[in-house]
This record gives C-alpha cells, sequence and structure tokens, in this order.
C-alpha cells in the first residue's frame, strides 16, 4: 500500500474515533488506576475498540498496536500504532488539549501521522513525501535554526535517573522563552511553525511514533536523545526541533558528559 492509501485509511479511523470521547468529556467518569499507576477510563477503551474495528474491515491482517488492548501481528510489513486518548490526564480534568494519535509503520519506519483533538476540532496529518497538513492546509515548521531564538517547551517532569535529569536540565533555561508543556499537542503545533524545540522523556511508542512523520514532513526533526530514530524499540526520550540545525544543537547539550 502506498502511504497515499494508508493515509485515507488513518484519517477514516481517527474521523470515526473523534466522537467517542467527546460523549464522555466532562461527565461523571470511573478512573481506573493501570500497572503503571496511569489512569485510564471507559473512553479510552471504547476509543481504541472503534479504531480497532475500523481497521479489521479496512486491512484485516495488518499490525496494531493500541495503548489499552495490546499488540498483534508486530512482524506485518505494516504495523498501526494507536493512542486512543493521548493526555488522558487532560480528558479527565475537563481540559481539551487530549488527542488520539495514529502511526502507520512500514517495516519499522514511521510513514503516516494523524493527530486529532476532537475537543476543538483540530487535525494535523502527514504522509511520507506529502507533506504536513492541519485541517487541510499545508504547515511548515518556524524554521527556526538557533537555539538562542528558540521557544523551548520541556516535559511536566525531569527524569527521575539523575544523569538523564542532569542533561534535562541543561536545556531548561536555554531559549528565547521556555515552557512547560506535554502530550502530543505541543508536537503538533511544533510541526505548524508556533514553537520550536520539544523534549520530553518516558514515552512510550504509541505516545510519538504519530509524531515523527508530521514534524519530519513539516521540515522539523525528531530522535531519540542520542539522535537515533524512534521506532517501536525506542527508549522513550525525544526530541523534537523545528529545523535540524535546531536539533543538532540540542542534542550536544543532551550528550552524556
Amino acid at each position: 500500500m502506498t502511504p497515499d492509501e494508508l493515509l485515507d485509511i488513518a484519517i477514516a479511523v481517527s474521523e470515526a474515533a473523534r466522537p467517542v470521547p467527546l460523549r464522555y468529556f466532562r461527565q461523571p467518569l470511573e478512573i481506573i488506576a493501570k500497572a503503571d499507576d496511569s489512569p485510564v477510563t471507559i473512553a479510552d477503551r471504547e476509543t481504541e475498540a472503534v479504531m480497532r474495528a475500523l481497521l479489521a474491515e479496512r486491512v484485516p491482517g495488518h499490525g496494531i498496536l493500541g495503548e489499552e488492548h495490546g499488540q498483534e501481528r508486530l512482524d506485518h510489513r505494516f504495523v498501526w500504532v494507536l493512542d486512543p486518548i493521548d493526555g488522558t490526564r487532560s480528558f479527565i480534568t475537563g481540559f481539551p488539549l487530549f488527542n488520539n494519535l495514529i502511526a502507520v509503520l512500514d517495516q519499522g519506519r514511521p510513514v503516516v501521522g494523524v493527530v486529532d483533538t476532537p475537543a476543538i476540532g483540530e487535525r494535523y496529518h502527514a504522509a511520507r513525501g506529502r507533506g504536513a497538513w492541519f485541517n487541510g492546509q499545508p504547515i511548515r515548521t518556524s524554521g527556526c535554526t538557533e537555539l538562542a531564538n528558540a521557544a523551548v517547551y520541556l516535559a511536566g517532569h525531569a527524569p527521575a535517573d539523575p544523569a538523564e535529569a542532569a542533561r534535562f536540565q541543561r536545556l531548561q533555561h536555554k531559549g528565547r522563552l521556555q515552557r512547560q508543556g506535554y502530550d502530543a499537542y505541543v508536537y503538533a503545533l511544533l510541526a505548524a511553525g508556533h514553537l520550536d524545540l520539544m523534549i520530553e522523556t518516558d514515552l512510550q511508542p504509541y505516545d510519538h511514533l504519530a509524531l515523527v512523520t508530521l514534524i519530519e514532513e513539516a521540515g522539523g526533526a525528531i530522535t531519540d536523545w542520542a539522535g537515533n530514530p524512534l521506532g517501536l524499540d525506542s527508549k522513550g526520550d525525544v526530541l523534537a526541533a523545528a529545523t535540524p540545525a535546531l536539533h543538532a544543537e540540542a542534542l550536544t547539550l543532551l550528550a552524556p558528559a
């Protein structure tokens, strides 16, 4: 299948998923703690079930990795990576910037990414070689090439590992503007040119793989903290930047001492 064909299916899956969390948003919900103490609700699970059901119709036999319902056929050429509600904490506290995320991997490489923010009607999507788009309009990163001029976002907490925390802190006071933020919506804003650098840690594949194609097709760069491509086996430390030059400068600060 071509990236265009995969993207059409990904958008259809995102569209089918969009109304599910909205039925529960800002309503009383039972919140369940998963084994890692992260929260989950019926909305997360129902949304992923809808996504999987449509994939079973459109691409039976493809691999799937989802946050709530596990993995199957990860050895298939095409693997769909799903996060039904990225930002569950935002969702359960009434904050509208939660997303559903879809990535498609072709032999392990991300070739499609969709970030849909249903509460505000925004959808960002990209396919390899086809550019990045926001609600049907093409988008590009800011083009910022120097850290001194960058609007920098950092995850809301430093890594637990002291050595990683020290590396993280080297970027805390860099740039012309610093903010704390997390969840995929920040990366979508980076792709659209509204901020320049994002650094985060302890992510899972379903948290970050939908962002790879989006940011790269918009002109940016996104890797782990060592500059390696992101994939199913990535550790979860992510650095995204508006340009390869800005990314390279930030990588030098993240290098182990």
